[in-house]
């Protein structure tokens, strides 16, 4: 299966992404929002990929084991992309996707 993770990096993005309706969007696409901050992108909490699992993420930094373990597949993208995949459930364009 695929998990859609949404962690704001702040309390000032949630705020905003709330006031322009993008959570309650992301929601119904069956994302699970997480509280703002640092989390799986320091291996810190909610969304540590386990050993085996791939991860695209639209954090700004990647080395192995930074997430948490570091026998899973970790790949950065920017957040069009990482929306259209876990849309897709694998790694897509947003062109795809949209289209």
């Amino acid at each position: 299966g695929v998990r859609f993770l949404v962690i704001p990096a702040s309390s000032e993005v949630l705020k905003a992404a709330l006031e322009r309706g993008y959570i309650q969007e992301f929601v119904e696409a069956g994302a699970v929002i997480g509280v703002p901050g640092c989390g799986p992108c320091m291996g810190n909490h909610m969304g540590i990929p386990a050993p085996g699992e791939v991860t695209i993420s639209s954090a700004n930094r990647n080395f192995r084991g930074r997430m948490g373990t570091a026998d899973s597949e970790i790949y950065l993208a920017n957040p069009a992309v990482v929306a259209a995949s876990a849309v897709a459930g694998s790694i897509a364009d947003p062109q795809d996707v949209i289209a």
